[in-house]
């Protein structure tokens, strides 16, 4: 059962973060098999962790694009990436983040999430954003 409250200011920062139409778009596939997940994330995530006041949403984007990159989650990584157009981390911030991936978790994490990054940066810079 979802705590109301818990999910409605997850519901909020994962808008904030991710954008109404990533948001839009999970909500309109999730089923009554995933439901109780989209719940979790939502509230442990969303709103549990990133709604709390410790960090930035950028230092969170960072943190989380690098942890990512770290353990090969690649779908995720090109999400967050284009999150940090909501975040507030630029370009110079993904690069710095990335680097610390290749000397903390390995060159090939690295090299994999710099080519994500680069194509999602890429597909933002020619949308004119």
């Amino acid at each position: 059962m979802a705590d109301r409250t818990l999910f409605e200011r997850g519901m909020a920062t994962r808008r904030s973060v991710l954008g109404d139409g990533h948001v839009n778009g999970v909500t309109a596939r999730t089923s009554a098999f995933d439901e109780d997940f989209q719940a979790f994330i939502t509230e442990g995530a969303w709103g549990s962790v990133w709604s709390r006041p410790g960090l930035t949403k950028r230092e969170r984007s960072l943190i989380t694009l690098a942890l990512l990159a770290a353990l090969g989650h690649d779908e995720e990584v090109a999400m967050h990436v284009r999150a940090t157009a909501n975040t507030g981390a630029t370009p110079e911030d993904i690069k710095e983040a990335l680097l610390h991936v290749a000397v903390y978790a390995g060159v090939p994490a690295a090299n994999r999430a710099f080519r994500i990054a680069k194509d999602e940066l890429a597909k933002r810079q020619e949308a004119g954003q």
